[in-house]
């Protein structure tokens, strides 16, 4: 197995989501699928499973490149810029 992509390596702490919400879902009257948070600046975010896509849409706004599973009992992290997951 290959090392982790310098973007999930640099991690040092993780972020979490302060409320089990997509707030632009939420803002929008709309529900998600599944939640996700970015490593850069802790945005909540729901999943591309999810009709708004808010967590990938955050990343081509931001280019803050990880986002981790908001999903109890999920213990992942993904690299949108390398394509690459990790588990912790």
């Amino acid at each position: 197995m290959s090392e982790p992509c310098q973007h999930l390596r640099a991690l040092t702490s993780l972020k979490t989501a302060p409320q089990h919400v997509c707030p632009e879902c939420v803002a929008l009257g709309d529900t998600w699928v599944h939640l996700r948070v970015c490593q850069d600046c802790g945005h909540v975010g729901c999943c591309d499973q999810s009709k708004n896509k808010h967590a990938t849409k955050h990343f081509h706004t931001t280019q803050h490149p990880v986002i981790s599973s908001a999903e109890r009992g999920e213990r992942w992290l993904w690299c949108y810029v390398h394509e690459e997951m990790a588990e912790y």
